[in-house]
């Protein structure tokens, strides 16, 4: 690699390279990470140059890109080294593939479920409890928590 010691991506050919560095800054994650899913398996294939700095190509930006999209939707690593050994095969274990998949896609409407009635709790809250602040302010009766608990606001 001609700039070694650079952040900068350089070109071979006709396929770009990264170092450690341009990884970590264009997926916002410490090198550390990288060099973690490496030693697990989910980046394989990482070069290294005569002075032993990782090499990564285009292949490595779009798995770790999945590896992220995987991650933020609650895989484990365990999870996603599965999926992953299911692709390199994918005629065989499609069934497997598509039932992984199926699986966290049910975990993931519940998450959303969860968290938007966690959302509107939150807003109940911040409705209630900035009524209370302006009739501290106003003098007026404080509210009462039970003409907020059922019901839904939409800001």
């Amino acid at each position: 690699m001609a700039n070694d010691e650079t952040d900068e991506c350089c070109e071979n050919g006709d396929e770009r390279r990264y170092t450690i560095r341009d990884m970590a800054k264009r997926f916002h994650m410490e090198p550390s990470a990288l060099r973690y899913y490496e030693e697990v398996g989910l980046l394989p294939g990482v070069e290294r140059t005569a002075s032993g700095q990782r090499v990564y190509r285009q292949w490595h930006v779009w798995r770790l890109g999945s590896i992220c999209c995987f991650k933020d939707a609650g895989m484990t690593i365990d999870e996603i080294k599965r999926f992953f050994m299911y692709e390199a095969n994918e005629d065989e274990h499609i069934d497997d593939m598509v039932e992984l998949l199926a699986e966290r896609r049910v975990a993931i409407e519940e998450q959303r479920r969860a968290l938007e009635a966690a959302y509107h709790h939150v807003l109940r809250k911040l409705h209630f409890y900035g009524d209370i602040r302006d009739s501290l302010r106003d003098g007026t009766p404080r509210p009462d928590w039970k003409d907020y608990g059922d019901k839904i606001f939409t800001d």
